[in-house]
């Protein structure tokens, strides 16, 4: 790890791209931009690198949060048998399958949400959200965002969850997007609203429903899952010690603006979850609250290959190998997802033994991919 002596940020990675300290540079270079970090998960990204954790001065950017607003971690302990999960699993893996959209796959009709209607929104919002916002909810997405099954140190059965606010987050970013780059395109860059001007109030209105569509999100397909397990095996899920961390979103803390963009929040004593690989699984931890790194932590173990280069040159026997007794969707389809194109998970969670105690390893027993 380093500190930079002359500049106001701190770099926990200790391998990266040239190319993503040069986009993290460029956004500290910003005359609104006060402090800094960089997890050691960083790798690129847009505008700001993914693992980038930069403070503000009354100034939000809505390229720094992101598309996938609200995009996060939720991890649940139950106590269901761990033989019995892995007796079952085939089936499990098969049904979770059956209850979840997953990809660009939505339900067929609208999930119940009774507090959404009582979530201040804008006039844009309430149009995005009015075409298909509901029948998202309770969906996956792709890429790496998965929900698991797996099993603790002391057999303890967890279902962990990664995914966002879908295709409304997305609508409402690329909205905000075009207008802070006042060409009317949705450019990557560093551009931002000041947070007391019309559109800077309306984009911060807009980035708090869409994080509790995604915390709502992630919750129903736990809802989801529970009602398979309950069908097939005797225990329960353990609702009141439900974790939930997202790693993309803007907060106030000390009359700064926090933009974490593929970082954890980890105030201390706060709990979160940070996946390695469809290998390797999560790590529940919890925060210590380190103002060097701006009370945040990595959100994953990181890439070290993009997808289409993950899918040139890694093998698929060889994934299917690293895969050996976890059930999970082996195919081209998901080579990119390969616990050979991300960092080593272990040596990630070294790095900032500074900012989270690790508190439980959840190795997987089954994944679920688009």
């Amino acid at each position: 790890m380093q500190i930079n002596t002359d500049k106001p940020y701190r770099i926990f990675a200790e391998v990266m791209e040239h190319e993503a300290l040069r986009q993290f540079e460029s956004a500290m270079q910003q005359t609104f931009a006060v402090r800094g970090a960089l997890m050691p998960d960083v790798h690129v990204g847009y505008s700001l690198p993914i693992g980038a954790v930069v403070a503000t001065k009354d100034v939000v950017v809505p390229a720094w949060v992101g598309y996938d607003i609200g995009c996060g971690m939720c991890a649940l302990p139950t106590t269901y048998p761990a033989s019995t999960v892995r007796e079952k699993a085939q089936e499990i893996f098969e049904k979770i399958y059956k209850a979840i959209p997953v990809g660009f796959g939505h339900n067929a009709q609208n999930t119940p949400w009774k507090e959404e209607r009582h979530l201040e929104r804008t006039q844009t919002l309430k149009s995005i959200f009015a075409k298909d916002g509901l029948r998202q909810l309770g969906s996956l997405g792709s890429g790496n965002h998965f929900a698991e099954i797996g099993i603790d140190e002391n057999e303890k059965v967890w279902i962990v969850i990664h995914s966002g606010s879908r295709g409304i987050g997305h609508a409402v970013a690329s909205h905000y997007m075009r207008l802070a780059s006042g060409d009317g395109k949705a450019r990557e860059g560093h551009f931002g609203f000041e947070v007391n001007s019309p559109h800077g109030k309306d984009y911060l209105t807009d980035l708090n429903f869409c994080l509790s569509f995604a915390l709502e999100n992630r919750r129903e397909m736990m809802r989801r899952i529970v009602a398979v397990l309950d069908a097939l095996l005797v225990g329960e899920a353990c609702w009141t010690e439900l974790i939930n961390r997202n790693h993309n979103h803007a907060e106030k803390k000390e009359g700064l603006w926090i933009h974490r963009k593929g970082a954890t929040h980890a105030e201390a004593g706060m709990m979160g979850v940070i996946p390695g690989n469809m290998r390797d699984g999560s790590f529940i931890v919890r925060g210590k609250g380190n103002p060097e790194s701006l009370w945040s932590s990595s959100h994953g173990a990181g890439r070290v290959l993009g997808r289409q280069a993950a899918k040139r040159s890694l093998k698929l026997q060889h994934f299917a190998q690293a895969m050996e007794g976890i059930i999970a969707k082996i195919s081209k389809g998901t080579l990119d997802e390969s616990p050979f194109a991300y960092k080593n998970i272990f040596e990630v969670m070294k790095l900032q033994e500074e900012m989270v105690e690790v508190l439980a390893h959840v190795r997987p027993i089954l994944n679920i991919k688009a």
